[in-house]
């Protein structure tokens, strides 16, 4: 009898597991309010395997463990999880700015990156595969709030079947 493993995009038949083409599983996660173990036992229980850091500073004494180069660090030791730090995933600095300054509301910041998205194409670089169990990393603690969902809806749209999940 074959039963669909849906998580994992598998096939179990007759005790063989065969892979087959399916939804991509793209996580988001903002370390803000996580405790360093919480941030980390999220990442391994949910098997990602890649985490892109789409923060426009990634460096800032404010990071805490999500310093790029302590992050990098702690990903590989603790869990062998690639990491990468990807701008073109990331608001301009001007734009970024403009809606901490209040300068503009939510939508309108949407709105205004999901067109700078449009035009860098980042499905170029970052393909369809590379997704998959693959982490957006940034600060904000809720999803909603943050630039992270505008890029998971924005591969959505792209690739079409990628269930965006954010821990």
């Amino acid at each position: 009898m074959d039963e669909r493993n849906k998580d994992h995009g598998q096939i179990h038949c007759h005790g063989w597991e065969v892979t087959m083409p399916g939804t991509i599983k793209l996580y988001t996660i903002g370390f803000t309010h996580k405790s360093a173990r919480e941030f980390f036992e999220l990442l391994l229980r949910n098997n990602v395997r890649t985490l892109i850091d789409i923060r426009l500073n990634n460096t800032s004494q404010l990071s805490g463990y999500t310093k790029m180069d302590d992050l990098k660090f702690f990903l590989g030791a603790i869990g062998d999880i690639a990491y990468c730090h990807n701008l073109e995933l990331a608001p301009t600095e001007d734009l970024f700015k403009k809606y901490k300054n209040k300068e503009i509301s939510w939508r309108e910041f949407g709105e205004s990156f999901r067109k700078k998205l449009f035009e860098r194409m980042p499905e170029q670089k970052v393909k369809r595969e590379e997704l998959n169990r693959a982490c957006l990393l940034c600060s904000e603690r809720d999803a909603k709030d943050c630039h992270r969902s505008i890029v998971g809806e924005y591969f959505q749209d792209v690739y079409g079947d990628v269930e965006i999940v954010d821990l």
